[in-house]
């Protein structure tokens, strides 16, 4: 397991610092692990790389559905 400390944790460039909702993504060892910036000591969830591309992918159709 990856040290906490080591951890180099990415925000989402649609973050306006101004306390919005806001993930934090990490690559750790053949995984991505996902935090809430807000709560930066809270829960984290760690997802395969497989499973986190699957997300992406999903995520990536339902907008281009809705701006279709």
């Amino acid at each position: 397991m990856t040290p906490p400390s080591s951890i180099q944790w990415r925000r989402s460039s649609y973050s306006n610092g101004m306390g919005g909702e806001c993930l934090e993504v990490a690559t750790v060892t053949a995984a991505v692990t996902v935090r809430d910036s807000k709560v930066a000591s809270g829960p984290q969830l760690t997802l395969s790389a497989t499973t986190w591309q699957n997300f992406i992918q999903a995520l990536t159709v339902r907008v281009g559905d809705v701006t279709s």
